[in-house]
């Protein structure tokens, strides 16, 4: 998937925005940091989320990590294949490696998100 249609946040997630939809993801150096991957602790579909809150969480051979939602909303989806095969996310982490979709609330906005040259930016500066 190509980085330029994704959005970043500064707590190295991805979202890729399709109509009323936000698939979510960690990005390449979120997961780099990490490590292998060895657990993700998903949402439930139907779940409410909020903007900035922790709504899964991933665990590595180094540490354990929130997963904070880039939107608000309903959890509409989930990436059922990270229960059996959480190392998607070290292997494909902006294509395979997604965690869920969210059903974006009314009113959420995504001006707070970086482009990917933006994120690029940010991630050199850390």
């Amino acid at each position: 998937m190509s980085e330029k249609r994704l959005l970043f946040t500064k707590d190295h997630e991805w979202v890729l925005v399709e109509g009323n939809i936000a698939r979510v993801g960690i990005t390449d150096y979120a997961q780099n940091e990490l490590g292998d991957v060895v657990f993700v602790d998903l949402p439930a579909e139907g779940d409410t989320v909020e903007e900035g809150e922790g709504f899964a969480v991933v665990e590595s051979v180094k540490a354990v990590s929130d997963v904070y939602s880039p939107v608000s909303g309903t959890v509409v989806k989930v990436n059922e294949e990270l229960e059996s095969s959480p190392e998607l996310i070290n292997e494909s982490p902006l294509d395979k490696g997604w965690i869920a979709e969210i059903e974006i609330a009314e009113g959420t906005q995504l001006d707070d998100l970086m482009n990917a040259e933006e994120y690029q930016a940010f991630i050199k500066e850390a």
